[in-house]
């Protein structure tokens, strides 16, 4: 089945980035549309500048559905991320733009795994040559059979025979909700990536994004968004924050701008500690708040939980 307007679509690619316009594409993005998507060396061949363009929006993993809204003869798609909430753009998901050669008409069957592995690479045959390296954390898969010497069969968009993924790197998609701390410690496994904006992969990841892609790991989706996640989730009093809540912030008549998770009991003093990507240091940190990030301070939530598959929009 082709791809169409008014279908969905699937991601086939491992972190296709979703822009705001094809013409806000840039000469150094180059290696992001492409059919195969090489996000490493894209955020290596980026400056400090432009890994904080807006012309990024969000990323989709591989697998991820999307809903075809045009097809342009220049090779793009405009389409709408619909496992992405973004209540405030559109009830149906996150809009935006891809390149169609990332997308695959198949339609995915149900997923029964999780990447857990920050990266991991899949592969022809179990332990043979690598046909798709740096398959990132989160990504959903459906097995095709049994496994074979530690090696799990499973299907992949834009593949016709199955590729091999390590045991070791998978795990079952949960059925129960994940504990809020079970979140955090997903999100450690993040500490030090680079700060992109849009970003939602261990190569490159923006605040909200941390906060996505921890809880996508447990099959939760929430808003991309931290505006739209600030909505979705359920505002606490300052001090009753747990390790695993979110801290949001935002300047005085202004929207939500930044989000973080709290990574320790508040102290004395209104001492408090965060895990964040963090756009002035380019990096995800996890450090005590800083006086001029406290100014900015206006709540800490905690996320409901959800049964798995649902999402908080």
């Amino acid at each position: 089945m082709p791809l169409a307007p008014g279908r969905e679509a699937v991601v086939r690619v491992t972190a296709a980035t979703l822009w705001s316009g094809p013409e806000a594409v840039r000469p150094v993005d180059r290696p992001a549309i492409g059919p195969h998507a090489d996000i490493p060396t894209w955020v290596s061949g980026m400056d400090a500048d432009q890994q904080v363009s807006d012309c990024v929006l969000s990323q989709l993993l591989l697998g991820e559905r999307v809903l075809i809204e045009e097809l342009r003869p220049d090779g793009w798609a405009r389409v709408v991320a619909v496992e992405q909430p973004a209540a405030k753009l559109d009830p149906r998901g996150y809009p935006g733009w891809l390149p169609a050669a990332q997308l695959a008409a198949a339609a995915p069957a149900p997923a029964g795994y999780v990447v857990d592995a920050v990266t991991t690479a899949l592969r022809a045959t179990p332990g043979g040559t690598v046909a798709l390296p740096g398959v990132i954390l989160g990504t959903r898969f459906a097995a095709t059979g049994p496994a074979r010497d530690g090696w799990l069969p499973v299907e992949v968009p834009g593949h016709d025979a199955p590729l091999w993924a390590s045991e070791v790197d998978l795990t079952p998609l949960p059925t129960n909700a994940p504990t809020a701390t079970e979140v955090l410690d997903v999100a450690r496994r993040l500490n030090d990536v680079l700060y992109i904006w849009g970003g939602v992969s261990p190569y490159g990841i923006d605040c909200s994004g941390l906060v996505h892609l921890a809880w996508r790991r447990f099959g939760v989706r929430l808003p991309r968004d931290a505006d739209d996640l600030a909505r979705a989730t359920t505002p606490l009093s300052l001090g009753d924050e747990r390790p695993g809540d979110l801290y949001f912030f935002a300047r005085p008549g202004h929207d939500v701008h930044h989000i973080g998770f709290v990574s320790a009991a508040p102290g004395a003093s209104g001492y408090r500690q965060m895990l964040h990507a963090c756009y002035t240091k380019r990096r995800v940190l996890d450090e005590p708040m800083a006086p001029d990030r406290v100014a900015t301070l206006v709540g800490v939530h905690r996320v409901t939980p959800l049964p798995v598959g649902a999402s908080a929009d």
